[in-house]
């Protein structure tokens, strides 16, 4: 084999993953952004071959749409504050348990994603609906019942137990590396508990944390299943809304701009999020 037949190799190793992608994310991407510039007439349906600035001007105008894609950030910034404060604590038990726990705990953790999300959603709605097991229990301890269902609360409820492994799963996988004898040693050494987790514990999960806060914020944001289902017609999110362009008010060029303002808003948010928290971490650290 001559060189310049080496050089090709790793390209053409790479070419059927690159022609994969190429096909089924930037080609429908790019098809997306084309029709969000296209007019749309109410009696004729989207015009191919015009060009239109309309759609994203009412996204940036309009407080109906600047109100959902608040709501869908805010939400997304909880979901993602509950799993961090929950899934890294549990990720850190797991990693200090021994077998068979772990095996167990672990197993225990991961079930939740064998099951569908809509399967997911509608055992929630059972749990939390006006004749749920929640206000049922309520009532039997003497107290009023409380409407739960078809909130924001019901969202994030049903959105942090979908998207907690997520979170466990990253910090668990980056605290593998933390040897237990180091904690053990600072602890010796007259370190407090806080300094061992500051100095020690943190940087080691920081990696996970930051990875998982990226998946769990890019999926609730994007979610629609648990906000279609647990949401209803009062919580709109940002999925729900180019739903109900694309399929009920058949304006496509419409849910095509709203599509790719979410991933903008999506972008421009996580990368902001990752660099704050290395920077904040590498100051403590430094």
């Amino acid at each position: 084999m001559n060189r310049t037949s080496f050089r090709r190799l790793p390209w053409l190793m790479v070419a059927p993953a690159l022609l994969l992608f190429l096909g089924l994310l930037i080609a429908p991407l790019l098809m997306t952004v084309g029709l969000s510039f296209n007019e749309f007439d109410l009696q004729l349906g989207p015009q191919a071959g015009t060009f239109t600035l309309e759609h994203y001007k009412a996204l940036v105008s309009d407080s109906f749409f600047l109100e959902i894609f608040w709501r869908t950030c805010w939400i997304s910034a909880v979901v993602t504050l509950l799993c961090i404060c929950i899934g890294a604590p549990q990720a850190y038990i797991l990693s200090r348990m021994g077998s068979p726990w772990r095996s167990i705990v672990l197993l225990i953790v991961l079930a939740p994603l064998l099951i569908s999300v809509v399967v997911r959603a509608f055992g929630w709605s059972v749990l939390l609906g006006q004749d749920g097991l929640l206000n049922h229990l309520l009532q039997a301890v003497g107290l009023d019942r409380v409407r739960i269902l078809y909130t924001e609360t019901a969202v994030i409820i049903a959105l942090v137990h979908v998207m907690l492994p997520f979170m466990v799963i990253p910090v668990w996988t980056s605290l593998q590396k933390l040897d237990p004898t180091v904690e053990s040693a600072a602890l010796t050494l007259n370190a407090s508990p806080l300094t061992t987790l500051r100095r020690i514990i943190l940087p080691q999960a920081l990696p996970g944390i930051l990875s998982g806060s990226l998946i769990v914020f890019g999926l609730s944001a994007s979610s629609f299943a648990i906000p279609g289902l647990l949401g209803g017609r009062r919580v709109k999110m940002v999925a729900t809304l180019i739903y109900d362009e694309y399929l009920h008010e058949l304006n496509w060029p419409l849910g095509a701009a709203i599509a790719i303002g979410l991933l903008l808003a999506n972008l421009v948010i996580m990368l902001t999020w990752n660099r704050a928290l290395e920077r904040r971490f590498k100051k403590a650290l430094g």
